[in-house]
This record gives C-alpha cells, sequence and structure tokens, in this order.
C-alpha cells in the first residue's frame, strides 16, 4: 500500500469515528459562551463570532460595556454589516472617566440593552463585550446580570467577554475560554498598533 493510499484509509477511519461523534450530539440550542483570563483575544474572538453569524445572515446584537467611544476597528467594521446592531456603552477605562457614576450609569445602560436583545428573542447571537470586566469592578450587580443571562430563550447564544469572569457566570456557560498570556508586544515596550489592539 502506497503512502497516499495509508494516509486516505487512515482519513477515511477518522471520518467515520467523527460523523459518528456528530450523530450523538442531538441538542439543537443556543449557547453562552465565555471568554476570560489575561490574554489578548477576548473581544476579537466574540466579535469574530459576531462576523461568523452575520455571513450566515443571523440577527446580531453587540453590546460593549466600559469601552469608550473612541473610534475603533470593530466599530467601523461592524457598522458594515446590516445585520449587526452595534451599542456602546462604556464612558472609557475608570482611570480615564474619573467619574464612578458615569460608569454606572453606563453599565446600567448597557445592561438594559442587553436585556432588551437577549429576551426579545428577534437576536440569534448577542455579544456581550466586557461584561465580565465591568461585573469585575462592581459596576454591576451578579444576581442582574445572571438574571438577563437565565432569561435567554432556548435560540438564543450570547457571548461573554473580559477579564475576571464570575463562577456564577462560568458555572452556568455552556463554553469557557480562558485566555492565558504567554507573551505580549505591550510588556517589551511596544505600543498598541490600530487593527490589533483596537
Amino acid at each position: 500500500m502506497s503512502d497516499t493510499d495509508d494516509h486516505r484509509e487512515k482519513m477515511k477511519d477518522l471520518q467515520a469515528v467523527q460523523r459518528e461523534e456528530v450523530k450523538k450530539r442531538e441538542v439543537d440550542r443556543g449557547v453562552l459562551v465565555v471568554h476570560t483570563g489575561d490574554g489578548k483575544g477576548k473581544s476579537t474572538a466574540g466579535f469574530g463570532v459576531a462576523i461568523r453569524a452575520a455571513g450566515h445572515g443571523q440577527k446580531v446584537g453587540v453590546v460593549q460595556f466600559v469601552k469608550g467611544t473612541w473610534k475603533t476597528g470593530e466599530q467601523a467594521a461592524l457598522a458594515r454589516f446590516p445585520e449587526i446592531e452595534h451599542v456602546i456603552s462604556g464612558e472609557g477605562f475608570t482611570w480615564d472617566t474619573q467619574d464612578r457614576e458615569k460608569d454606572l450609569a453606563a453599565a446600567k445602560r448597557g445592561l438594559d440593552e442587553a436585556r432588551r436583545m437577549i429576551t426579545s428573542g428577534d437576536y440569534d447571537v448577542v455579544v456581550l463585550d466586557e461584561l465580565s470586566f465591568a461585573l469585575h469592578v462592581d459596576q454591576l450587580a451578579l444576581d442582574d446580570v445572571l438574571d438577563v443571562l437565565r432569561a435567554r430563550p432556548e435560540h438564543v447564544s450570547v457571548i461573554v467577554t473580559g477579564r475576571g469572569a464570575k463562577p456564577e457566570v462560568i458555572a452556568l456557560a455552556d463554553t469557557v475560554t480562558e485566555h492565558v498570556p504567554i507573551k505580549h508586544a505591550w510588556d517589551a515596550g511596544v505600543r498598541a498598533r490600530r487593527g490589533v489592539e483596537w
């Protein structure tokens, strides 16, 4: 048997195993996905899902907590997709705003938008960018957030991003990824790069 034939047989066997695994997955519903940790890529993962879902013609909601209204690549990119509603509900990083009341009000507005999108059932995917961080810095009450996440209709998928995800949110989630930093250009003195960091 040639290497090519041997490879083909191995792939056929692998394909058969994979197809059997797919058949075992009988549950068809939306999922709650959490991207957390200190590493880069949490928001990027959320925006990637938003674009993927829009590519399938699904209606997508994106609510950005904490981050301010400065021009970002994701804001410009998401505006190109009629399937995506993008809401920015943050006053910027807390060290920039230096106004806790404004930060709390912005977070509450964001949670109200998230509640509207999720509970309406009109959206297939809702991305809650930096929600975990808003919880981590006590801009939102955990019980209020859990109520919103638990109220999602069965077909709605929710993606939560941000460092410091609460254990209660992790327990509720279907899929959790922890982004772990190995190396970052910032630590070597490299400025944040347009198109990569924002």
